[in-house]
């Protein structure tokens, strides 16, 4: 974090420092492995040995998301940011609203609920996933594209008006849950990598005193 933020130092390049603790990290499985003689137990040795595995296997998860998700959000979005998806998203809203005046109640009442519903986020697992089970506007599309089936000529085109407009909106929502999902990825790690990296650092501090003190 230190280096990260002295953009003027003559010690290296940020990437060059980066790929150094990750090849310094790897080396350690090998390293250590060797250095506790594969012995294991239940002891404040194996907890160390365990938690520096699982921090190296949170880096490689983080190497793979750096290297793979920024593409795949540039992708997505293409040209658009998450904030211009949302407006489109209550523009069509508000347009699909305004085409239910004319259509029957229940058809109404999918549209609102459509839009009172519909969340991008959600719970954590909503996030990473990039869904939101029982969505509201996938359930008013099946609905309303059914109901249509029923209805006369001037109401039925404009069911089909708004069949269109709640396609569209679908799109965009599965584009903007795709970019939240992949920048929840990318960030998890972090939350897992850190607090087990100082869990590590707890665990050394401890292993190396009780091998000086009590072995």
């Amino acid at each position: 974090g230190v280096r990260k933020r002295q953009y003027r130092a003559a010690t290296g390049s940020l990437l060059g420092w980066l790929s150094a603790h990750v090849y310094l990290g790897t080396s350690l499985v090998v390293i250590v492995t060797l250095h506790a003689g594969f012995e294991v137990g239940w002891n404040v040795h194996t907890l160390a040995y365990v938690l520096m595995l699982a921090v190296i296997i949170s880096g490689f998860y983080g190497v793979y998301a750096y290297v793979r998700l920024p593409r795949l959000m540039t992708d997505n979005l293409g040209e658009d940011m998450l904030d211009t998806l949302l407006l489109k998203i209550a523009d069509l809203d508000n347009e699909a609203r305004r085409l239910a005046l004319t259509l029957p109640n229940e058809i109404n009442a999918l549209v609102l609920a459509a839009s009172q519903g519909t969340r991008i986020g959600g719970s954590t697992l909503e996030q990473l996933s990039g869904r939101q089970a029982n969505c509201p506007t996938a359930l008013a599309v099946q609905r309303v594209i059914t109901l249509g089936a029923s209805l006369g000529n001037e109401q039925a085109q404009a069911n089909r008006s708004l069949s269109a407009v709640l396609l569209r909106k679908q799109a965009l929502l599965r584009r903007a849950r795709r970019d939240v999902a992949y920048k929840a990825r990318l960030d998890l790690w972090l939350y897992v990598h850190v607090p087990l990296s100082i869990a590590l650092l707890v665990a050394l501090v401890a292993h190396v005193v009780s091998v000086f003190f009590y072995w």
